[in-house]
Order: C-alpha cells, then sequence, then structure tokens
C-alpha cells in the first residue's frame, strides 16, 4: 500500500525543505520513498506542490487525481486548488494564513471568503490550524513549514524522537532549536 502527500502552498514558503525532511524520516523508516521536485513559480510567489509517496514500493513520485491521502496546504486558497487530488476518505492540513495571489493584488479579483467552512461543508476532513502564529512564537515566521510538519506527524506511528532526528538531520545548526520548538508546537496544538 502506497501512502500519498501533496505539499502544497506559495513560493518561497519552505515546501521543499517540508518535503526533503519527510522523505528523510520515511527513508529512515524503511520504506520506499519518492518525492517529486517542487512544480510552479517557487521563485515568484506562486502556486507551488511536491508529492511525496511512501510504501513498501513506490514507482512514481507523481498523484493523480483522487489519490492524495493527506494534503498539507501552507495556504487557504492553495488548499481548494488542490482539492480534486484528495482521496474521498483523505485529510486536509491547512495553515490558515491567507496570501494574496496576484489577481487579487492587482484588484481584478477578490479573494474567496470562509474557504475552510466551504471545504469541511463538503464533507471533507480539514485540520486547519494558524501556523503562521505558532511560527512567529517559535522565533520566526519562516517556520510555517516545520509546524506544519509537526501537525502533520500526529497522523503517523513515527515516534516524535524520530521527527527531531529527521531534524537534525536535514536543518542547519544555526535554526535546529527554533525548527524543533516550531515543530513541537505544530505537534501539540
Amino acid at each position: 500500500m502506497t501512502t500519498n502527500i501533496m505539499i502544497v502552498g506559495v513560493g518561497g514558503q519552505g515546501s521543499l525543505l517540508a518535503s526533503k525532511l519527510l522523505g528523510h524520516l520515511l527513508v529512515s523508516e524503511g520504506y520506499d520513498v519518492k518525492v517529486s521536485e517542487v512544480h510552479g513559480m517557487s521563485q515568484r510567489g506562486g502556486s507551488v506542490v511536491t508529492y511525496v509517496r511512501f510504501g513498501d514500493k513506490v514507482y512514481s513520485p507523481l498523484i493523480d487525481k483522487g489519490e492524495a491521502d493527506y494534503i498539507v496546504s501552507f495556504e487557504k486558497l492553495e488548499a481548494c486548488r488542490w482539492l480534486e487530488y484528495l482521496k474521498k476518505d483523505g485529510k486536509v492540513i491547512v495553515n490558515t494564513q491567507q496570501i494574496d495571489p496576484m489577481p487579487v493584488i492587482t484588484g481584478v479579483a477578490t479573494y474567496p471568503e470562509n474557504l475552510i467552512e466551504k471545504v469541511k461543508d463538503l464533507g471533507v476532513y480539514v485540520d486547519d490550524m494558524d501556523c503562521l502564529s505558532l511560527a512567529n512564537e517559535a522565533g520566526s515566521s519562516k517556520a510555517v513549514n516545520i509546524v506544519l510538519m509537526g501537525k502533520l506527524s500526529k497522523y503517523f506511528e513515527i515516534s516524535e524522537a524520530k521527527w527531531m532526528k529527521a531534524i537534525e538531520d536535514i536543518v542547519p545548526a544555526k535554526f535546529l532549536e527554533l525548527n524543533k520548538k516550531a515543530f513541537t508546537l505544530g505537534r501539540n496544538n
């Protein structure tokens, strides 16, 4: 059985580090893991997505529509943009932060209201959290990605100690304590 995770967001939010951390952890747990490259306008604040697939044997890093077990979203609108990829019983883990896309910034569109409530009304399981506030509490707004990984960790039977070891292996030493705190805040909220 293969588990499919999509990490979606806006360029510059740290989805690459999140997918690298997750991939490293899963390999250390003995899974066959495929992680896609970041797809999208990662340098320009555009929509980005990475795929992480793991199981006994995984042949491709790509996830088709209706196959994602989890969508981990750095931003509300991005969660909605990729929703058709979620399995019927899949879960959406979403940061409640709003980042206006270019059409909203330029005034040709408005940011949709009550997005999380609308997704929940569709019968989708949504675990939403203000990751930006928790990242700031940890010491940096850039730690939203690790807060989200902390939240995601609650859905796996992998010990917190193993997640912390993966963080130690991946995160540069000067940011280690901040990221450990961010992870703990995400896991405990």
